[in-house]
């Protein structure tokens, strides 16, 4: 594992490149050993003071529309040439075998063989990802250039050996939860999938960047509860979501986290209902960096946003990343290794999700504890305070501003759009209006629920 370090530092960056380049090789998929030792990694660099929860699903069990599916489990494939010499091998790399491949011991000719192997002919050099999770089958994927190598007859002429020593057996899914208890039991949550093996942005990058924000998170007061979620793509959230029906209703906020370390703009795609308060957070934390960002808006493709944002639940759940999946050409492709991604955006993508947190944590709905005329901010000191500010004017303006929308209906957000004002300004004013006692805050467990279930 990494080496320790301080959360948040400037070191985040190589912290995260390094824990990213030990996430990427393990063999795994949606179900199996592979994906228990990926999460036994995770729980390692989280550290012994973080609570870490396994949660294992058997076989058959019924999950929202779908079924728990058989567990695959993986001990060698390789396929051989005419010759005896090893064609291709997963100890070398996991992308050649076909994701949940049938055990399999045959010999075939290359004829007999070529429905079974998949490549990229406009990527030559290229590794495909390709899985067939609900089909019984097998395959290898491999580079177009070894199978111009085979066609020409590199490897000799006759029958090539397939050997595929897996397993499709009753068994389990599996997967982690991490709960931080915060002041209030309205719930942030942050998902990450866990099943791609030997890619580094897709998606070693997630549960790298998730496991730092826990790590950040776990050292400071937290006014949510944070939920941190490990698990395989689509029937992970499908089946968590089926299995938790009592914790749906706490999520006041969610992000997703995928594709965070490659050298693309930063992008958010918000969360169906397009104005929750998570999709203001990540465009003013975007907007705040200065730079050049994406914001899409909600699309029922992707990843376990869909999931979260199908139309029974409508959590206000986003997901951020760098280069939108299925854009770039290196997506699900060998080429998705430790040099696609970087430490600089690796730490980027970390502190802009840090910041959209923040922005979160302070958003708070304010009640004018003296609403009758404008109360006399002079003799409260509170004009002094500022004086010594560079935008004296602007900070003023906050004060005024959210003396006058703090009515128990408008949130900071609100207050901040329709002053026009910097976010931080009016969260700012907010707090010093607080801490003399013009404002006052309901308990978050007593507020109302716009901002959850529908």
């Amino acid at each position: 594992m990494p080496e320790t370090m301080n959360n948040g530092t400037p070191d985040a960056g190589k912290w995260l490149y390094e824990l990213t380049a030990e996430l990427t090789p393990p063999m795994r998929s949606i179900t199996g050993d592979g994906v228990r030792r990926t999460l036994a990694a995770v729980r390692d660099a989280l550290g012994p003071d973080i609570p870490f929860a396994l949660d294992e699903v058997a076989t058959g069990t019924p999950v929202l529309d779908w079924t728990v599916p058989k567990e695959w489990n993986v001990r060698a494939a390789w396929l051989a040439g005419p010759d005896g010499r090893r064609v291709l091998d997963i100890a070398d790399n996991p992308l050649h075998l076909l994701g949940y491949s049938m055990p399999t011991h045959t010999r075939l000719s290359l004829r007999g063989l070529r429905p079974h192997l998949h490549t990229m002919p406009d990527r030559p050099d290229w590794v495909p990802y390709r899985t067939s999770y609900y089909t019984e089958t097998w395959g290898f994927c491999l580079s177009d250039r070894q199978l111009g190598e085979l066609a020409a007859g590199k490897f000799g002429d006759g029958e090539y050996e397939v050997y595929i020593d897996t397993s499709l057996t009753d068994g389990s899914l599996t997967y982690a939860e991490i709960v931080l208890p915060g002041v209030s039991s309205r719930e942030f949550l942050v998902s990450t999938h866990i099943c791609h093996p030997g890619m580094a942005n897709d998606n070693a990058s997630g549960m790298a960047t998730a496991i730092l924000l826990a790590r950040t998170l776990a050292q400071r007061r937290r006014r949510f509860t944070y939920r941190f979620l490990f698990i395989p793509g689509t029937i992970g959230s499908i089946t968590w979501l089926a299995r938790h029906g009592d914790t749906v209703g706490r999520v006041r906020h969610g992000l997703v986290l995928t594709g965070l370390g490659d050298r693309g703009q930063p992008t958010y795609k918000r969360s169906r209902r397009g104005d929750a308060d998570i999709d203001r957070a990540a465009v003013t934390a975007l907007i705040e960096t200065g730079r050049p960002h994406h914001v899409v808006d909600f699309s029922p493709y992707g990843y376990d946003e869909r999931q979260f944002c199908s139309p029974g639940y409508d959590l206000p759940v986003g997901r951020f990343g760098r280069s939108q999946h299925g854009e770039y050409p290196e997506y699900h492709t060998s080429a998705d290794n430790l040099d696609f991604v970087t430490a600089g955006n690796l730490g980027d993508s970390f502190g802009i999700l840090l910041r959209m947190i923040e922005i979160c944590e302070q958003d708070r709905t304010w009640t004018n504890t003296s609403p009758f005329g404008e109360p006399q901010l002079g003799r409260r000191g509170l004009y002094r305070s500022i004086g010594a500010t560079m935008d004296r004017r602007a900070v003023e303006m906050g004060l005024l501003w959210v003396l006058n929308l703090a009515d128990g209906a408008h949130s900071l957000f609100d207050i901040a759009e329709r002053a026009d004002l910097p976010f931080d300004t009016v969260a700012g004013a907010a707090d010093a209006l607080a801490g003399v006692g013009l404002l006052t805050c309901p308990d978050e467990d007593d507020e109302g629920s716009r901002d959850n279930l529908r």
